[in-house]
């Protein structure tokens, strides 16, 4: 598959980018897409590599706000899809009452054995990242119809994963899905320094193994938050339940826990969606890319990930009717085939890297104000 883009590059488009190539083969495309078009065949690639000193700065407009309103005209119905999902709940208890009675069976086995890190990654990796993701649902208030029993229920699921980060998670996710890709606001963002530091294969190898600790120590140099009741109600459960658990069981269970919480987001299956979701590839300027694989099961559809952004309101299980409902807006888009090789391609590949996220001069500074109105802040009709 792989293929020289000098072949068929009108270079004078590019203002003598055929440097860029000059004497090299391309990666091969990474991306697919279920129903090619003339724009994208889905086997050649729609624009050159990107400049990898810098990110790619764009003028327009985040996309999911203009499809939104096309797929509304196109299907009102697609209004029938949204609200919350009363499954969550049970999946949550279910997912943390696993996580702890692991942690106390393993509380007499020695941490550095194989069965204890083995026990940390497979599972307790798998469903720690299962939680991330349950927080993730229940930061749009999708696992019940009022926001406190949401915010009662993220407390919960926070519980096994060991630091307090629920509450912060939320006013940083809200903020990602009303500024995407805004600099300076869109703590999801590599950083500068970022992009110098790391803007190499053994770079690339550090975040892809801490990308936990990225996404966790990177928006407080960004963007700090200002604590709030919620905020100390979830450091306070949070810290009460770990001295409780040590109390109780000894020090080895919350390791485990801690463990777990550091596979699901280093170099682990599941963990490929973080980079999956926004990072750019195969020469495209599009910013958000799903992913329909089966990992999808142990993640609530998250690799869904443009049906996410444009309709935030609609619950995890009724993400693929979205799709099946408007296939003209999604299947024509790129997609990844499989999480894990988007690790593997994101490390080896010189076409991406921390450079390749796209970027927008804040147009609102002052953002953090109109961050979190509780009932409404990711309402697909409110936006």
């Amino acid at each position: 598959m792989s293929k020289s883009h000098n072949s068929k590059a009108d270079f004078s488009l590019y203002g003598g980018a055929e440097t860029f190539w000059e004497g090299k083969e391309r990666s091969p495309r990474r991306t697919t897409v279920t129903t090619p078009t003339a724009q994208d065949d889905g086997n050649s690639y729609p624009g050159p590599p990107q400049d990898p000193n810098d990110f790619l700065w764009l003028m327009t407009e985040e996309p999911h706000r203009s499809r939104r309103t096309a797929i509304m005209k196109a299907h009102p119905e697609v209004t029938k899809l949204m609200g919350h999902e009363p499954l969550t709940k049970y999946i949550v208890v279910g997912v943390v009452s696993l996580q702890l009675l692991l942690a106390v069976a393993l509380r007499h086995t020695p941490v550095f054995s194989s069965t204890f890190i083995l026990c940390a990654y497979a599972i307790g990796g798998t469903a720690n990242h299962n939680l991330f993701l349950a927080i993730h649902e229940i930061t749009h208030n999708l696992a019940f119809p009022g926001v406190w029993p949401n915010k009662a229920l993220a407390v919960f699921a926070n519980l096994p994963i060991g630091i307090p980060y629920c509450a912060m998670f939320k006013r940083y996710h809200i903020e990602h899905h009303k500024f995407m890709g805004q600099d300076g606001i869109d703590t999801d963002l590599p950083t500068r320094l970022e992009l110098l530091l790391l803007n190499n294969v053994l770079g690339k190898v550090f975040f892809a193994t801490f990308q936990i600790l990225f996404y966790a120590l990177r928006p407080g140099f960004v963007r700090s938050q200002k604590l709030t009741t919620w905020h100390i109600c979830n450091f306070l459960a949070q810290l009460a339940f770990d001295y409780l658990f040590i109390r109780a069981f000894g020090i080895k269970p919350l390791i485990y826990l801690l463990a777990s919480s550091f596979f699901a987001g280093s170099l682990h299956p599941c963990a490929g969606h973080f980079i999956a979701e926004h990072y750019l590839w195969d020469g495209l300027e599009q910013e958000t890319f799903s992913y329909y694989g089966p990992l999808n099961w142990l993640a609530y559809n998250v690799g869904y990930h443009n049906e996410h952004h444009d309709f935030p309101s609609v619950a995890w299980t009724r993400l693929p009717a979205l799709r099946a409902m408007a296939p003209e807006f999604y299947d024509t888009l790129p997609s990844h085939p499989s999480w894990p090789m988007v690790i593997v391609n994101f490390i080896r590949d010189q076409e991406v890297g921390m450079f390749a996220r796209a970027k927008r001069l804040a147009k609102n500074p002052s953002a953090s104000k109109v961050v979190e109105h509780e009932s409404g802040v990711d309402s697909d009709k409110s936006e």
